[in-house]
């Protein structure tokens, strides 16, 4: 247990605390490809352990991480192994995992050049590096965000100031109360877009939902109309790059000029999809992205960094910049170097930049293509090889790294149930990892690819485990 010291040097506490936490990681790691996939313990068993009564001594560091990794056994899902095909998840790199590790031992408040020249600076360069890799301008400004969900508030809020400073309101000093209505036009898209709204006071309200096709993708004639008859109030296009479901992605180069022509801001959620454009074989599913005014991606999903990380950019850094900056007379700032509070929601933050810094020196823009295209060609493989299985069909092949299967009652009455029924199978199993959706009114199994350490293997075992939980 650490005590006061006059010499405030505690070397041995953290060599051997740290020490012991290095073999319990490589012992989780390692056992990652052997390990249920799914947690085997239950909510109220997890509970018993972790929810002791609050000790008015401490504990040795060492007792703390020893009891903690004890009680989570079972309690963790294999969600950075080569099975995990139920969300967009992905693992963490070597370099990303060691880099997040330096980032909490540094313990750098990385919301000033001032507190951590080091941060602030990596920070710049892999925003630079990221804005190459996406496909986005280099005259955006960037935010790295706890994740794409605040990323989307980050570049909603610049959207909201851009759109009402137009038309001469202050939205940073009068709030939104009296200002002109801004009204959100939107296909299919996430759930962290309406909650941005309702954060952000806009309000889902505001939300008009348009037609899209067969493939969930928008279509241009709709909102050319909806915007017509918008009488142009300010309004935002809200756009998909890569839909949970599918896939798909909405027909940029058709959207954005429509969009634009009635003065529309255009966000672009690109949060695992806008990674298909460090890929010469899927870059084209962006055609056009780059011309809208904000986008929303994550790090934590297909760069495979350990949570959390998301990234905003934003085309109008003015507006960007007005949405977030704030001035103090206790703070230091830079005239010539990058303060992350002027671009991002928090005031104080961890150094988020770098583990991303490191994932991107470590693979290179090789290998995140090459990240990308495995994941898609899984994803494919499986699809049809479930798909292909008795009692399986295929209801959206895998466009990128997304795909839907559903399983068939036999009797002809609820493949809806049955469907999860099966999911629940596979997951009880411990093989595999999957989850359920809601596609076009009827229950589906989602096949999402997303982690770096998916081998043909995991494909042959996780096909197998599938075709056992049918047939049992």
């Amino acid at each position: 247990m650490i005590k006061p010291s006059p010499k405030r040097i505690f070397k041995t506490d953290y060599k051997n605390v740290l020490e012991q936490t290095l073999g319990h990681a490589i012992e989780y790691l390692d056992g990652l490809d052997d390990r249920s996939v799914a947690a085997t313990v239950s909510l109220a068993e997890l509970r018993e352990r972790f929810a002791l009564p609050l000790a008015e001594k401490g504990i040795a560091p060492t007792r703390v991480i020893e009891e903690m990794v004890s009680a989570a056994e079972g309690g963790l899902t294999g969600s950075g192994g080569g099975r995990f095909f139920a969300w967009v998840i992905g693992g963490a790199t070597p370099a990303s995992l060691a880099a997040d590790w330096m980032t909490s031992a540094w313990d750098q408040n990385a919301g000033l050049y001032a507190c951590s020249p080091a941060a602030s600076v990596i920070e710049e360069a892999a925003g630079n590096w990221l804005k190459q890799l996406l496909g986005i301008p280099a005259s955006a400004s960037f935010a790295f965000t706890t994740g794409c969900q605040a990323a989307h508030t980050t570049c909603l809020a610049a959207a909201r100031n851009g759109l009402l400073t137009r038309l001469g309101w202050d939205v940073e000093e009068k709030g939104l109360a009296g200002s002109p209505p801004i009204t959100v036009f939107a296909g299919n898209r996430h759930g962290t877009i309406d909650r941005a709204l309702r954060i952000l006071g806009i309000g889902t309200a505001s939300v008009r939902e348009l037609d899209v096709d067969a493939d969930g993708r928008l279509v241009p004639e709709a909102l050319e109309a909806a915007l017509s008859a918008n009488d142009g109030r300010p309004s935002i296009v809200a756009l998909q790059a890569g839909d949970l479901n599918t896939g798909s992605y909405d027909p940029f180069e058709k959207l954005i000029p429509i969009a634009h022509r009635y003065g529309a801001w255009v966000h672009v959620d690109g949060a695992f999809g806008q990674w298909a454009n460090a890929s010469p074989r899927y870059r084209h599913l962006l055609a056009g992205a780059a011309a809208a005014d904000s986008w929303a991606a994550d790090g934590h999903k297909w760069l495979n960094v350990p949570y959390d990380s998301g990234y905003a950019f934003v085309a109008d850094s003015d507006a960007h910049r007005r949405s977030m900056s704030h001035r103090a007379s206790y703070l230091i700032h830079a005239d010539d170097a990058r303060d992350q509070m002027d671009w991002n929601l928090e005031w104080s933050r961890r150094g988020r930049g770098i583990a991303t810094y490191a994932a991107i020196r470590e693979l290179g823009t090789s290998g995140i293509a090459d990240l990308v295209d495995r994941c898609c060609r899984y994803a494919s493989e499986l699809v049809e090889r479930i798909g292909s299985l008795d009692g399986a069909e295929v209801i959206s092949p895998a466009q990128i790294n997304q795909g839907l299967v559903r399983f068939i009652d036999p009797s002809g009455t609820s493949h809806d149930a049955r469907t999860d029924e099966v999911i629940a199978r596979i997951v009880a199993g411990g093989e595999a990892f999957f989850g359920g959706t809601t596609w076009n009114g009827m229950r589906c199994m989602r096949v999402s690819v997303s982690g770096w350490q998916t081998t043909d293997s995991d494909i042959d075992r996780t096909v197998e485990a599938v075709k056992a939980a049918i047939n049992a």
